[in-house]
């Protein structure tokens, strides 16, 4: 059986991995497949074929982090992440800096164009929503909430942030996710080359219903003083709210925000 990239990433563990990292590893799988479930939890099962492990490994890992409060049991059937990650998240970390930094921008960006926009965050082999601000259009188009997590390349947010990247670093990564996209059936390997080559050239990422029918999304990276870019501000909106005219101005109103918020004090 094939394992997702997110399985690859968390489970690249070598034979000579005794020493307890391969369980740490195992562990930080098994939250990463909750997380994807988003707040309807994951079964057993699910986290089992997700992480190709035996149901009774996982079992046995979960029964020890819901006695630490990593994971908690929404039903008899689900789990769900616990109480301790919110604990964990009210510390100050660098993705909170990212979120105090950046969340005006995205604010602003959601008001000038009405449409609703993303904060999204590079996390390994994934993207994951730091902020979601819902434009006044009246027809409001949200396919991705705050936590949620996808394969770089799925979404505009997620596939500026796979652009960002070394066309090398690129290249391996889209190779990694190539077996999970079988989740996306109007999406390829070739299709995110492709959309990654032209978010190189122009500037922006562009998803036109390949994740969600009917749907159009448009992101950029933001500037990084050190290393490769890992955070995007993206919009999505419904298709019929999409005119050349429109993809210009949110195109302008984007550069505009993310260069105010550039210069914005960090202290």
């Amino acid at each position: 059986m094939k394992k997702t990239a997110s399985e690859q990433h968390t489970m690249a563990a070598t034979p000579q991995q005794a020493d307890g990292t391969q369980a740490v590893r195992r562990a930080a799988g098994i939250l990463r497949a909750i997380a994807q479930a988003n707040a309807g939890g994951s079964t057993l099962a699910d986290v089992s074929r997700r992480m190709d492990l035996p149901r009774s490994t996982v079992h046995r890992i979960l029964g020890c982090l819901v006695e630490e409060g990593f994971v908690e049991r929404a039903t008899d059937r689900l789990y769900r992440m616990g109480p301790l990650i919110h604990e964990l998240g009210l510390t100050p970390t660098v993705g909170a800096e990212d979120v105090r930094r950046w969340q005006h921008a995205v604010e602003t960006v959601a008001r000038r164009t009405g449409v609703t926009s993303y904060l999204m965050r590079r996390s390994g082999v994934e993207a994951v929503c730091l902020v979601k601000v819902d434009g006044n259009a009246v027809v409001r188009f949200v396919p991705v909430d705050v936590g949620q997590r996808r394969l770089l390349g799925v979404g505009a947010g997620a596939t500026a942030l796979l652009a960002a990247l070394d066309p090398a670093q690129t290249e391996r990564i889209i190779q990694s996710i190539a077996p999970s996209l079988t989740r996306y059936p109007r999406l390829s390997p070739e299709h995110l080359r492709s959309a990654a080559a032209l978010a190189r050239r122009s500037g922006f990422a562009i998803s036109q219903g390949t994740v969600v029918e009917g749907g159009f999304g448009m992101g950029r990276a933001l500037p990084s003083a050190q290393g490769a870019p890992h955070l995007a501000i993206s919009i999505a909106v419904h298709a019929t709210m999409v005119t050349e005219s429109r993809i210009a101005a949110w195109k302008e109103i984007i550069v505009e925000e993310i260069g105010a918020g550039g210069h914005e004090s960090v202290d």
